[in-house]
């Protein structure tokens, strides 16, 4: 059965760009979510390669430290 890794906010902030789609392959390191933060931009990355399995937030949104930005299926 396929493990799912949770992709998190390193910092609380206003997402300002998805840069993945749900069902998207991505390789560890690639961009998932741009957050704004304290007048600077901070690239999310995926951790590990996978697909990603569900999209959790929308452009606009704020999010607190630690909040579950995307999911991804590793493998």
């Amino acid at each position: 059965m396929a493990k799912n890794v949770d992709v998190v906010a390193p910092v609380p902030g206003l997402v300002a760009n998805v840069a993945v789609k749900a069902g998207g392959a991505v390789a560890a390191g690639d961009p998932v979510v741009m957050l704004q933060a304290m007048k600077m931009e901070i690239v999310v990355p995926a951790d590990h390669a996978g697909t990603v399995e569900e999209i959790l937030v929308v452009e606009g949104q704020e999010v607190e430290i630690g909040a579950v930005l995307a999911r991804i299926r590793l493998g």
